[in-house]
C-alpha cells in the first residue's frame, strides 16, 4: 500500500512526532491498568485468595516458633 508523504515543516513535524509519542504514552498506561486489573482479579479469586491466606498462617506460624525458640535458648 502505497503513501503520498507530504513535505511536512519542522514544526508540523515536531507536532506529529509529539502526537505519536502521547499516542504510545496513552497506550502503554491503558495496557499497564489491564495488566494491574488482571493481577487484582486473580488475586481476589477465591481459590487464591484461600491460598494466599493459607501461606500467610503458615508464615505467621513459622515467625512465631522461631521466634519462642530464640526467646527459649536466650533463657
Amino acid at each position: 500500500m502505497a503513501r503520498n508523504h507530504l513535505p511536512l515543516d519542522g514544526a508540523s513535524g515536531d507536532a506529529l512526532d509529539s502526537a505519536r509519542a502521547q499516542g504510545r504514552l496513552h497506550h502503554s498506561i491503558a495496557t499497564t491498568l489491564l495488566v494491574i486489573a488482571a493481577a487484582r482479579a486473580e488475586r481476589a479469586a477465591p481459590p487464591v485468595q484461600a491460598a494466599r491466606q493459607r501461606l500467610a498462617q503458615i508464615y505467621g506460624a513459622t515467625r512465631l516458633r522461631k521466634r519462642l525458640e530464640r526467646e527459649t535458648a536466650q533463657g
